[in-house]
Formats: C-alpha cells, sequence, structure tokens
C-alpha cells in the first residue's frame, strides 16, 4: 500500500516537473521565434509658418529711401599710374543731374587714366573727369547715358543738420557694392585736411560705418536727400570705428558748379593761420570774459588780405620756464555780421559763401575791445 503510495507520488511530481519543463520550454520557445519589433514609424511634422511681422515704421522709411537712393547710386573702378607705377582703384559716386555728371572724391580718381562706372541696372560706362578739386576732395565725372536712364539724387542742406539726426550711407565698403549703413550725426563742424594744404570746415562726423570704397558716396538724410560726400575715417587699423567725415552739401554745390562751370575752383584766401583754440589759459591770459568765443589769430601773412584790412598777428614772450605768455591777440568773433566760434565756421564761411576780389566785414576782439575792419579777399596761392 505504501508502496503503491509513493509510486502514485512519484508519477505526480513527474507529470508536474513535465509540465512545469514544457512551459518553461515552449516559453523559450515562443520568444526565440518571435517576430523582429518594427522600427518606429517617425511623423513627419510640416513646419507652422509664423506669419511674417509687418514692417517698422523706421524699417520701411529706411527700406525706402534705399530703393529711391541706390539708383543713382554708381560703383568706380580706376586705373592710373603714379610715381609707383601702374594701380587700381575704386570707390562711390552719386548721379546729380540729367546730363550725366556724378560726384565723387578727387582721392578717388586721383592719376586716373581709366574711370569705369557701374550703375545699379548693370550699366557698364567709361567716365571723363572734368573737374577736380584737391581743397575739397571733391571732383566731377560725366558719362554719355541717355538722360531718361539717369536717376538724380537731390542734394540737401547741411547747415540744417542736428546732432543725433538720423543719416544713411550707401556705397562699395572694400568693393562690395550698394552696401547700406545707417547711424546718426555725431558731430557737427569738424575740420580736416584736404588733400591740398587747406583745410575744410563745418565737416560732417558720422558713426554710420564708411570704409575704404566708401569714399565719394552720398550720405542721406530721412528725406533721401545728400547732405554729404563721404571722404574720410579716421581709425587706428584703417578700418571702420565709428568716425566718419564727409564734405558738407553746402560746400559740395558750391564746388559742383565751379567744376561743371569752369573745370576748376577759385577759393577766397584771408592770408591768416590760427592754430590756437579758444582755451582757458588764453582767456586768462588777455584777461578776456569766460564766455568769450572766436578765433585767435596767431600770424597773418604779410602782403596778404587780412594784413592790407589791419588784423595783427598774436604778441607774447617766452617764458623762463620754456613756456609762452600771450600778450595780445586779435580775435575774430563774427564775419559779415555772422558769429564765429571755431576755425572751421570761418573757413567754412569763406569757401562757401565769398569769392576772390569781394569785400567782407571782421568784427575783431582786440584789447579788449570791439574793432570792424573792411578786407578784399584775394584768391588762394597754388
Amino acid at each position: 500500500m505504501i508502496h503503491s503510495t509513493l509510486r502514485k507520488l512519484a508519477l505526480l511530481g513527474a507529470a508536474l516537473m513535465l509540465i512545469a519543463f514544457g512551459f518553461v520550454l515552449g516559453t523559450t520557445v515562443l520568444n526565440s521565434s518571435a517576430a523582429p519589433a518594427e522600427a518606429p514609424i517617425v511623423q513627419q511634422v510640416q513646419p507652422t509658418a509664423v506669419p511674417r511681422e509687418p514692417l517698422t515704421d523706421a524699417e520701411s522709411l529706411v527700406s525706402d529711401i534705399y530703393n529711391r537712393v541706390s539708383p543713382s547710386v554708381v560703383s568706380i573702378s580706376v586705373v592710373g599710374r603714379n610715381a609707383n607705377g601702374l594701380f587700381g582703384a575704386g570707390g562711390t559716386g552719386f548721379v546729380i543731374d540729367t546730363q550725366g555728371h556724378i560726384v565723387t572724391n578727387y582721392h578717388v580718381v586721383e592719376d586716373a587714366t581709366q574711370i569705369e562706372v557701374n550703375f545699379l541696372d548693370g550699366t557698364i560706362v567709361n567716365a571723363e573727369a572734368i573737374g577736380l578739386d584737391p581743397d575739397s576732395d571733391l571732383a566731377v565725372l560725366q558719362v554719355d547715358i541717355p538722360a531718361d536712364r539717369l536717376v538724380p539724387v537731390p542734394l540737401g542742406d547741411s547747415d540744417a543738420l542736428f546732432i543725433g539726426e538720423t543719416v544713411l550711407a550707401i556705397g562699395s565698403p572694400f568693393g562690395q557694392r550698394w552696401t547700406l549703413t545707417t547711424g546718426i550725426v555725431s558731430a557737427l563742424n569738424r575740420t580736416i585736411r584736404g588733400i591740398s594744404n587747406y583745410s575744410v570746415g563745418s565737416v560732417i562726423q558720422t558713426d554710420a560705418a564708411i570704409n575704404p570704397g566708401n569714399s565719394g558716396g552720398p550720405l542721406v538724410n530721412l528725406n533721401g536727400e545728400v547732405i554729404g560726400v563721404n571722404s574720410q575715417i579716421r581709425s587706428e587699423t584703417g578700418g571702420n570705428t565709428g568716425v566718419g567725415f564727409a564734405i558738407p552739401s553746402n560746400l559740395v554745390k558750391r564746388v559742383v558748379a565751379d567744376l561743371i562751370a569752369e573745370g576748376e575752383v577759385s577759393y577766397s584766401f584771408l592770408g591768416i593761420r590760427a592754430d590756437t583754440e579758444m582755451s582757458l589759459d588764453i582767456i586768462e591770459e588777455l584777461n578776456l570774459p569766460n564766455n568769450t568765443r572766436g578765433v585767435v589769430v596767431t600770424d597773418v601773412e604779410a602782403g596778404g588780405p587780412a594784413a592790407l584790412g589791419g588784423l595783427q598777428s598774436a604778441r607774447g614772450q617766452r617764458l623762463q620756464n620754456g613756456g609762452f605768455d600771450l600778450i595780445s591777440a586779435d580775435i575774430i568773433t563774427a564775419i559779415d555780421g555772422r558769429p564765429v566760434t571755431t576755425f572751421s565756421d570761418l573757413i567754412s564761411y569763406l569757401a562757401i559763401n565769398t569769392r576772390p576780389g569781394q569785400t567782407i566785414n571782421l568784427s575783431v576782439l582786440r584789447d579788449g575791445q570791439t574793432v570792424n575792419l573792411t578786407l578784399t579777399l584775394q584768391a588762394r596761392p597754388n
């Protein structure tokens, strides 16, 4: 009986082991023969179009000015010969009338033997320099193109500019044609040296990016008028540092008119040197009111208009410590009733508003008294 029972239990255990083994075996076989998992399906999501924000008023205005003025702007390529041999150069210019006259810098086309002008529409023509003025660093070119294909840009009033006014420069910096940069009028009444020994007054300073190749291009106000011709930069590296200078449009008007009519410009000559700006030392040495402003005359050229009209050179004495004590100096405070506070004011007025042979009136502060002098201007010596 016991053996029978033990045998049943043994059979039952064996059966349970077979069942368990089969379950495990079945599970193992199932796993080994299962189909590989399918690759995940990647949904192709189309990007949602983001509506473009409407242009701001400022963006619309700048874009409109560029579209109006850029057809007037030209890129200039020059081949020339100087003491060093043949050279190539480039710059910018702009159309001022339908007779084919183009304004640029003198230094862009100096010593040129061939001048090539490129227009925005793809037109490429040769140009002739019909007038050069190193004193103002301006030149006028002539191209032979039908009037209906020329887009002149108007010249504005540079005397109406104010510091902080928005301006735009269009040109070919580093040969990159029809480049637009924006900025403000950073300062007015700057003085820069022309290509000759004479200075240019009432120059516009701007932080609009100006680089080599911008020379001769327009500086434009928000009316789309040219208020200056980009001419120089102040830089330690040769690249833009935010200090650029433009010849004022009111001087450009005068110079261009003379270059077209005569091929040259005849400037008035006063015959003084004014190396010294008004300073606290001068005010104290001459016992002047602290708010005194004007052009301190250092030297008067013998036989010149100033000397013949009664202006005097400054007088002083050398001190034992090597310094210089100013004893007397003529200070020009007005010309033809127009106040002048800097040498830039004086030379700008003479360049824009006077001609050789013209008579002018100077108000001069001398030894604490105002003296009125009448002078007849001469032509600048070459």
